[in-house]
């Protein structure tokens, strides 16, 4: 019987059930954000004593990325968007990664920012461009767990023989790609694919998430009574910078419309990809209700070949069908490529058969298709899609020790992922702190 989850954030982000029926330890992430520790697994550029663009490893406390780039562009008196990186990652947490900033050598000495420390600096001559990382480290605590250590170690090791009898963990998108806090970035995603910008910005506007509190939540209950954007610019709080955005624009007389436009780019943007995300998850949810394999594959299925490094390729995927099925187990059986299902947009490889059936079920639900994702309104937004595997992958020596105990008496998980990857994803098999 498959497990559900019943926390309504979870459900609403298309989390709806566990590839695994063991009961979990409980607990809570990130209660302190130094218990979740992300270390970039990097690419190096090549060092070059000359080179145009200065590379530097970066740590960061509880600082969202954006926020992070931010500051240091201000700081070394840069303009705003020359920040080159590999991968996003968490803003409440402890995390390093590299970054590449044009020119050098860098004044680094007089870079005195709270929260953030320079590891490391040389000079490349090439950048760092996103998805340019092989994956990402995590040591990650978790509090409040119960006062029964040998119990606790029991239902982990339980669990995680399930994971290794699967071969994997569903690989879903994490809370991160939809906000932690206010889950709604696919909700906006959502009213752009289908065509209403206005939507799109009322939604960013006033939509609230279950347990939201604050004088953020306050501040949206009234602008969705009264619409006064000017009002709303005295009452929104002043770290909600895009809601101001987009209100100072509203107060100016712009149409929702244009006030959409002075958003930044990479906002934009991840709006759709949070809703291509959102459809993907509801797609996995689906396919392990429905009892079907992650990491073998069946026909009508999509398969991703992957390189050297182990990492899915830049190959187009390839249908199974009945006449190359054993072919296609075999490949996937040798880690030569894996299962995978589309991001659903305008040039996103079709399912056939029952995997079709299941994201047509999907569509349909949802009110979409392919083609709603060219985007008449703002057309830079318009999404080819993509496609992600299906099962995130975990290393042997994780399964026969997945967890510790750290000093403070709290359950610790090391491991390494691929990048897109999400660790929430894998810790809440373990945790199943609302499953029913």
């Amino acid at each position: 019987m498959v497990m559900r989850s019943r926390d309504p954030k979870e459900q609403a982000m298309g989390l709806k059930v566990f590839a695994t029926d063991t009961p979990g330890i409980g607990g809570t992430l990130k209660l302190d954000p130094q218990h979740f520790r992300v270390d970039e697994v990097s690419r190096y550029p090549v060092p070059h004593p000359n080179g145009r663009v200065t590379i530097l490893r970066v740590e960061a406390l509880e600082i969202e990325q954006n926020e992070l780039f931010r500051r240091l562009t201000a700081a070394l008196s840069l303009p705003p968007g020359v920040i080159g990186f590999a991968g996003t990652k968490d803003r409440r947490a402890l995390t390093t990664q590299l970054v590449s900033i044009p020119g050098g050598p860098l004044r680094l000495d007089d870079l005195h920012l709270s929260g953030v420390r320079i590891l490391e600096s040389y000079r490349a001559e090439e950048g760092l461009f996103l998805g340019h990382l092989y994956g990402n480290y995590f040591d990650i605590r978790v509090s409040g767990v119960g006062t029964n250590p040998e119990a606790t170690s029991d239902l982990v090791r339980s669990t995680a023989r399930s994971l290794e009898a699967l071969g994997g963990f569903p690989n879903f998108f994490g809370p991160q790609r939809f906000g932690e806090i206010r889950p709604v970035t696919h909700l906006v995603g959502r009213a752009l694919v289908l065509h209403s910008v206005t939507e799109a910005v009322e939604t960013y506007l006033t939509a609230e998430a279950e347990g939201e509190t604050g004088d953020g939540k306050d501040a949206r209950r009234a602008y969705r009574e009264h619409h006064d954007a000017e009002r709303a610019l005295r009452e929104f709080p002043h770290h909600l910078r895009f809601e101001r955005v987009l209100l100072d624009r509203l107060a100016r007389g712009d149409p929702p419309e244009r006030a959409f436009r002075a958003l930044p780019r990479h906002l934009k943007s991840l709006f759709v990809h949070a809703y291509q995300s959102f459809l993907f998850n509801e797609y996995l949810s689906l396919r392990i209700q429905e009892g079907l394999p992650l990491g073998q594959p069946i026909a009508g299925d999509i398969l991703i070949r992957r390189g050297v490094d182990g990492l899915p390729g830049a190959l187009p995927p390839v249908v199974v069908s009945s006449d190359n099925l054993r072919e296609a187990t075999t490949l996937v059986a040798n880690g030569r490529a894996a299962v995978a299902a589309p991001l659903v947009g305008l040039e996103s490889a079709d399912l056939h058969d029952l995997p079709a059936e299941l994201l047509n079920r999907v569509l349909e639900a949802e009110g979409v298709t392919k083609s709603d994702f060219h985007l008449e309104d703002v057309p830079k937004l318009s999404s080819s899609g993509d496609a992600r595997v299906l099962e995130a992958r975990l290393s042997h020596g994780f399964f026969q020790q997945p967890m510790e105990w750290a000093t403070e008496g709290m359950p610790r998980f090391r491991f390494c992922l691929d990048k897109g990857t999400y660790a929430t994803t894998l810790m809440r098999e373990f945790m199943k702190a609302t499953a029913n």
